[in-house]
Order: structure tokens, then C-alpha cells, then sequence
């Protein structure tokens, strides 16, 4: 029985191996991987990689033993991840895996937004399959702001048509922890459950702009623009318009609060209070 993380050479993957690696044996852990030259630092520290990609469901025949321990992290592929994820969990059906655990979107069947569409289908999916589940529904990542720190500093704002909606995200570590939890606890106290994971403190893009004013010595204001105008100032910096679509369409999300959810699930999860938003825009600053 290996415990197996898809997605392995990702930002997410990447941390869920580090977490595991700080409680359980390498040799007791697998990645998935695409490029076995890009997984070569985690071959070096024992981990055992398994080459297959999400997109060639033939590669998947030998990713998974029976027994093992799955996460499949999300594909960042937007408009085609569900024949990827059923791809995986065809293969992970077929090898007899004891444990399933996926990456959703914070709410669930309840997320109102279209980024959550595709992960919604998969969770239908891996209910469909009678695999033993955990879902892992991820809030936002603090770092989905701050990886945008430098048109921010540049342009001495933060533009977005969220009003004054809040976000209660966390450190992608936090989430990455959490994901180690599950896959290294007692299966009985995760199967078949729905972790709706996000930060014990919940934000307005007001609030970060002061805060990264605050950090970086700047004036940082918050301009909040209709939602027409956001998708033009998007598209004009060079954001394909698919994508820009689903940008506005998050922060109408966030407006009405699809993301500013706590539940405690992501610091009960990790044994420990969810990162704050203070200290990622002090280290992303100190990394700019």
C-alpha cells in the first residue's frame, strides 16, 4: 500500500509531499507525474514515481495498486478536467484503491459559481463509482492574490468586482496539510466525509489592499468596478478572455459570499490555527 499523490510536480502536489514526507517513510509514498526529469528532486528523496498523464487515461493503468491511498489533485486544465478526473478515477475503480480523496471547491454542490462546475461533475462522478471518497473542498488560496502582487505595487491598486465581499482563504500549505491528515489518519474517520476547508479569518480586498499598503510602505487603494469594466481591464493586460471570464465571475462569488464560508474544518484538519493573510503578503512581498 503506497499513499499516491497526483499532480505531484504542482504548486499543491509539491506541498502535499513535503507534508507527507514530515510524518510518514518515503518509501511509503508514490507520485504521479508527466515528466519523470521535472519529479527528479523527488525521486532523490525517495519518493517512488509513477509516470502518467490525466489526458491519456492508457498511462493510468499502472498509477495505482490496490490498497493504496489516492489523492487526485485537480487538473488545472479549465473546460477539460472532467474526462481527466474520470480518466483517474476509472484507473483508481480498477486497481481497488482503499481510500479516494479529491480536491473540490469550498460548497460543494452548493458552489454557485462556474469555476465550481467541473469540480461538482466530479464528485458525482467519484459518488457514481462507489469508491470509498473524501472530499476535500478547498477555499481559496491567499496565494491567488498575492502571486498578482506586482501589477498591484506597480499600478498602486487592487481592481476587482467584488464589492465588499469577503474571503476566509488560507495558506496553500494550510490546505496541503490537510490533505496529509487525511491521507495518513484512520480511514474510518475520513471516509465518506466532506471537508469544506477554508481560513479561520475572513477578508475584504479593501482589508488586503491596506494590508499590502501597510507591508510594502505604498499606497495601496481598492477599486471596486463593475463587472464589465473588470473583464475590459482584464482582457486589455493580456488575460485570454476565457479566463478573464471566470476571474469575474469569481469575484460575483465573492460578493455574495460564496467564499467568505468557516467552518473550522481546515484547523481541526491540520491541529493548528490557518495561516494569515498577513503572513503570506509579508513573505510574497519579501520574495517580489
Amino acid at each position: 500500500m503506497s499513499i499516491v499523490v497526483t499532480g505531484a510536480t504542482g504548486r499543491l502536489g509539491r506541498l502535499v509531499i513535503d507534508a507527507l514526507l514530515a510524518t510518514v517513510p518515503a518509501e511509503s509514498v508514490a507520485a504521479v507525474v508527466r515528466n519523470k526529469e521535472k519529479a527528479a528532486d523527488l525521486a532523490d528523496r525517495g519518493v517512488e514515481l509513477r509516470i502518467a498523464d490525466y489526458s491519456r487515461p492508457e498511462t493510468l493503468a499502472g498509477a495505482f495498486g490496490a490498497g493504496d491511498r489516492v489523492l487526485l489533485i485537480s487538473g488545472s486544465e479549465v473546460g477539460r478536467r472532467v474526462p481527466q478526473h474520470a480518466a483517474v478515477i476509472d484507473a483508481a475503480k480498477a486497481a481497488g484503491v482503499a481510500q479516494l480523496a479529491y480536491t473540490g471547491v469550498l460548497g460543494g454542490d452548493d458552489a454557485d459559481f462556474d469555476l465550481a462546475a467541473e469540480h461538482k461533475e466530479t464528485e458525482r462522478l467519484i459518488l457514481a463509482s462507489g469508491l470509498p471518497y473524501t472530499f476535500l473542498r478547498n477555499g481559496w488560496y491567499t496565494e491567488n492574490y498575492t502571486a498578482n502582487l506586482a501589477p498591484v505595487l506597480a499600478h498602486g491598486a487592487v481592481v476587482a468586482n467584488a464589492g465588499e465581499g469577503r474571503i476566509a482563504s488560507a495558506a496553500r500549505a494550510d490546505y496541503a496539510a490537510a490533505a496529509a491528515a487525511v491521507l495518513t489518519g484512520p480511514t474510518e474517520e475520513h471516509l465518506g466525509r466532506a471537508y469544506e476547508l477554508s481560513g479561520d479569518t475572513a477578508w475584504s480586498l479593501a482589508e488586503y489592499a491596506a494590508e499590502v499598503a501597510a507591508r510594502s510602505g505604498r499606497e495601496i487603494a481598492y477599486s471596486n468596478v463593475p463587472a464589465e469594466a473588470h473583464l475590459a481591464i482584464l482582457t486589455g493586460a493580456g488575460v485570454p478572455q476565457a479566463f478573464a471570464e471566470i476571474l469575474v465571475d469569481v469575484d460575483r462569488a465573492v460578493e455574495h459570499g460564496a467564499l467568505a464560508v468557516r467552518t473550522g474544518d481546515l484547523a481541526r484538519l491540520i491541529g493548528r490555527p490557518t495561516t494569515p493573510i498577513a503572513v503570506t503578503i509579508k513573505e510574497a512581498l519579501a520574495s517580489a
